[in-house]
């Protein structure tokens, strides 16, 4: 590790936590000034995006020839909350307000509330 190298930090979760039955991710933004005393400030504001399409388990159920004709890993809509993904989805919705509890992108502040 040298200085100014850039660490991206997540886990996979085998049952993901929905909100509204859509999976869902949070940016939180912080700043790290040092490690040793540990000095980390919070901003306090973020964004929550979320999947355009509810969330299912994912299936492989195998048709008669052995291929996955029923299987929903394919659909991205349904397991990726990438913005740049989803806003291409008819589906998806902008906020019309700051507060707007409906859209596939909202405030973290909003969220939590």
């Amino acid at each position: 590790m040298q200085q100014g190298d850039a660490f991206v930090v997540q886990e996979y979760l085998r049952e993901p936590y929905l909100l509204d039955n859509l999976k869902f991710d949070m940016r939180i933004y912080v700043l790290m000034l040092s490690c040793d005393p540990l000095k980390i400030f919070l901003f306090n504001e973020g964004i929550v995006r979320f999947a355009t399409q509810e969330y299912k388990q994912p299936t492989s159920s195998k048709g008669n020839k052995g291929d996955e004709s029923k299987s929903n890993l394919a659909n991205m809509f349904v397991h990726l909350t990438n913005y740049s993904l989803n806003k291409d989805n008819a589906e998806f919705k902008n906020a019309s307000t700051i507060d707007d509890e409906t859209a596939h992108k909202r405030s973290l502040t909003k969220v939590l509330s």
